[in-house]
């Protein structure tokens, strides 16, 4: 859609109130509607972009972004939301805060609130943790909030958990809808998310979990594929199947990558390391273990080595339907004779997709943006249509 009035049109026929003042933490804790809600709103705020209308609703505030680890595109991407809607941002630095002498999570979460409309954060290195994080720091905000010691209650947003990457795989999804030409669509297209060789061993499990979780949702066919041992939490299998069922698409595990490429109208093949694996990995870090790190990561890239075959080449790209596939990657993707010996996609499928690639990762900081916006504008329609007629901003 081009035109700007049919996003008001579409999001007029939308149920999302329970997003406003409300956090982002799992796609599947959110309704359908509040889905297609981020989506519309996401495509508004890019359309009045383009058009060069202003969708600062905010003139003052800060976005606070706390990454616990390393990040390119979901940075820049959460910054360019906030500054998209006139936050500026500031980044968390918990080495250079009192974290390190003692200050615990439920001061650090109000002192770095006072002014901030929204915190990002990313924590997906160990089971267990990260999500937890987040609703810790959540609810630390919360009581700050109702005890008048903040002004404004910031919304969290979560760009990466050790459950779910909700900004990705939203963005992801985006991209799709726009391929395909509407959600509508998508029903009956088959989805291929597959393991992928890596030299590198401790990859998350939030890409695979949060492509199941949500695409599902779509009545879309849906194949997890992965070697034997390299299982996903038990818990999001039992969402992708209530997903496919409730939407009329389906959802199977298989141990071969062929079996899911064929006749797939999307793959998305990419590297994770076993849940069990990843479970043992937070209890040796949690005890200070480093020779048992050290003794399990030489286990882990031994075996992922007996994988080497789970490589999205040319020959895997010709059983795909036609031939053409729509090739999805987080980034960065591990390109075999480029970015390392042998890796996770072939140079020659990786060079031919880049630039539907580049334009995949250019939906998420719309992505963010939306969820920020319907937590905080308690009337998004008037909202986009007064930004459309000119300049507005929301007080505190």
């Amino acid at each position: 859609m081009d035109n700007f009035n049919e996003y008001i049109e579409k999001l007029e026929k939308l149920e999302y109130r329970n997003m406003y003042k409300n956090d982002f933490f799992l796609t599947w804790e959110k309704t359908d509607e509040e889905l297609e809600a981020v989506f519309t709103v996401a495509d508004a705020l890019r359309n009045l972009r383009k058009q060069n209308k202003s969708t600062k609703i905010f003139d003052s505030g800060l976005g606070i972004s706390i990454f616990r680890d390393n990040s390119t595109r979901t940075r820049f991407s959460y910054a360019s939301a906030c500054n998209l809607l006139g936050l500026e941002v500031q980044d968390l630095d918990e080495s250079k805060s009192q974290i390190a002498h003692g200050e615990t999570l439920r001061e650090t979460a109000n002192m770095v609130s006072f002014m901030a409309d929204t915190v990002g954060i990313r924590d997906d290195m160990y089971i267990g943790k990260g999500n937890k994080y987040m609703h810790d720091f959540a609810d630390a905000v919360d009581e700050g909030y109702k005890a008048g010691i903040l002004e404004q209650r910031p919304t969290l947003v979560n760009l990466q958990c050790d459950i779910d990457h909700p900004t990705q795989v939203m963005a992801d999804t985006l991209h799709i809808i726009h391929e395909f030409g509407g959600v509508e669509n998508l029903k009956g297209k088959k989805v291929a998310m597959t393991w992928a060789y890596s030299p590198s061993y401790g990859k998350p499990l939030s890409v695979p979990q949060g492509v199941i979780g949500l695409m599902t949702r779509f009545g879309m066919d849906v194949v997890l594929a992965h070697p034997e041992g390299y299982e996903v939490m038990d818990n999001v299998m039992e969402v992708a199947k209530e997903n496919a069922e409730k939407s009329g698409g389906s959802f199977r595990v298989t141990n071969s990558m062929e079996d899911a490429f064929k006749d797939a109208d999307i793959v998305y093949p990419k590297s994770w390391a076993p849940f069990k694996a990843m479970e043992e990995r937070t209890e040796l870090f949690g005890n200070g273990d480093m020779e048992g790190i050290k003794e399990l990561e030489a286990r882990l890239l031994a075996q992922n080595a007996e994988h080497k075959d789970w490589e999205c080449t040319e020959e895997m790209m010709k059983l795909t339907k036609d031939g053409k596939a729509l090739y999805l990657h987080c980034l960065p993707a591990d390109i075999t004779g480029v970015s390392c010996e042998a890796g996770e996609v072939a140079a020659s499928v990786f060079d031919r997709y880049r630039e539907p690639l580049y334009k995949e990762a250019s939906f998420k900081p719309y992505i963010i943006a939306a969820m920020i916006f319907l937590a905080k504008v308690k009337d998004p329609v008037a909202m986009l249509k007064k930004l459309n007629e000119g300049d507005e901003r929301l007080k505190h």
